[in-house]
């Protein structure tokens, strides 16, 4: 129907709301007639700078979590992501989507066309691309306040080194380094710059994970009497060309890339540090893929309150990433425990004479995302990481243990530590 037809014709709209934008947004008394004002209900609250509303469900139902609260870009921690691999590309770099106090402003990588690809994808200036023989032009941008090593491990403690030497904070992905001798020469180099230093223990971060830590900690279980954990996954034929199967490069096989999780794991949950170590190792003979690093190696780790864990990680089982934990009273199961994504939590006891086996169900979180805005958090606030290189150290300490009683069929003894969760803090309200 026209206007002309119409009796609210448009001269009509003009003389009553100033023009039909006028009629259709009005003024706010126009507005409250034709629309009921929200309540607080649906319009929230700014309260210390975020923005809350009240509870509209239900008991019945759980609440919905509140709004990310992230700062504004200029005040959000610079990263400068060294090494644009597989997990930088494929996780790290998206996870800074999902940070609220950290976002990359600089990159590093010894492939031109790749570095130059990825910086027009994030919106990292030119200026801020560096190859790794111009990496130490890096203190000179005041943008970056920490780097990100995502390099094979080794090659971690060079650029650690170098970093810190840039005057620049340092998150290193894990392992820390190819030894011990070079971790502890990695946290003298920090120290010495008075840098902070993180170790990328995602799964410490990781909200399943964590929920597991409260249950443990938390002692309606019982004692944690016994832990398996299970890493392992498959490469293709054609493994000789990576780095991880060159132990200059590597280290070691399955054991540090992801046999390290299982050893973490059980460290961060307990709360304690192994006391005796009995290992195992195999390699497909002729396989030139293991000609200087390990495919499948299984260890026993016992530690002081009687604890102990039986750990298997392997370059030759299809992929499979699942812990679970024994309890006294109850036993709690982890599909997925250690994957990126898709984790899973049951336990299992009696209630009332019965045996149930309750799924627990949480938010899922980012776990980079986490690490990252951890180490940001650290960094504004002046904060040691919850995971500092000695944590790291830690691990190889552990992991040469377990190579020498590989070597000898024996078991080895490691001294027992003075307290527990020695080598790192814990979230806050179980530290």
């Amino acid at each position: 129907m026209s206007n002309r037809s119409d009796p609210m014709n448009r001269r009509h709209m003009l003389k009553l709301g100033g023009g039909a934008t006028g009629l259709l947004l009005g003024t706010p008394a126009i507005a409250q007639t034709r629309y009921a004002p929200p309540t607080g209900v649906d319009t929230g609250a700014v309260q210390d700078g975020r923005i809350d509303f009240p509870n509209w469900r239900s008991d019945a139902d759980p609440r919905t979590a509140a709004p990310p609260a992230p700062l504004p870009p200029d005040q959000r921690v610079g990263f400068a992501v060294v090494g644009l691999g597989r997990l930088s590309l494929e996780e790290l770099l998206p996870a800074f989507g999902e940070c609220r106090m950290a976002r990359p402003v600089a990159l590093v990588s010894g492939t031109p066309d790749k570095l130059r690809t990825v910086a027009r994808q994030y919106g990292i200036a030119e200026a801020a691309c560096y190859d790794y023989a111009s990496f130490d032009r890096i203190r000179d941008n005041p943008d970056v306040k920490v780097v990100y090593i995502v390099l094979p491990n080794g090659m971690h403690r060079e650029f650690v080194e170098r970093a810190a030497a840039a005057g620049k904070h340092v998150l290193c992905e894990k392992p820390m380094a190819n030894s011990a001798e070079e971790a502890r020469s990695m946290i003298r180099a920090c120290e010495t710059a008075r840098v902070r230093l993180m170790v990328a223990y995602r799964i410490q971060y990781e909200s399943y994970n964590l929920a597991a830590l409260r249950l443990v900690r938390g002692g309606d279980l019982g004692r944690l009497v016994g832990m398996t954990a299970v890493n392992v996954q498959t490469v293709a034929q054609n493994g000789t060309e990576q780095w991880r199967h060159k132990k200059a490069m590597a280290g070691g096989g399955a054991l540090p890339d992801i046999g390290l999780y299982c050893l973490n794991t059980a460290r961060f949950l307990s709360g304690e540090e192994p006391i005796w170590i009995q290992a195992t190792l195999f390699n497909p003979s002729g396989d030139p893929r293991y000609a200087e690093v390990e495919e499948t190696i299984s260890f026993t780790l016992r530690f002081p309150s009687g604890f102990m864990a039986n750990c298997l990680t392997s370059y030759g089982a299809r992929d499979d990433k699942y812990q679970r934990l024994n309890f006294a009273t109850a036993t709690i199961d982890m599909p997925n425990a250690y994957k990126y994504e898709g984790q899973e939590l049951y336990v299992s006891r009696n209630r009332e004479g019965r045996n149930q086996r309750e799924n627990i169900i949480l938010p899922q979180k980012n776990q980079f995302a986490e690490e990252i805005d951890h180490m940001a958090e650290c960094v504004l606030q002046g904060r040691v990481p919850r995971t500092p290189g000695e944590e790291g150290l830690q691990d190889h300490v552990i992991m040469e243990a377990i190579y020498r009683s590989a070597a000898s069929a024996q078991s080895v003894t490691l001294q027992p530590q003075p307290r527990s969760d020695m080598f790192r803090t814990l979230p806050e309200g179980l530290g």
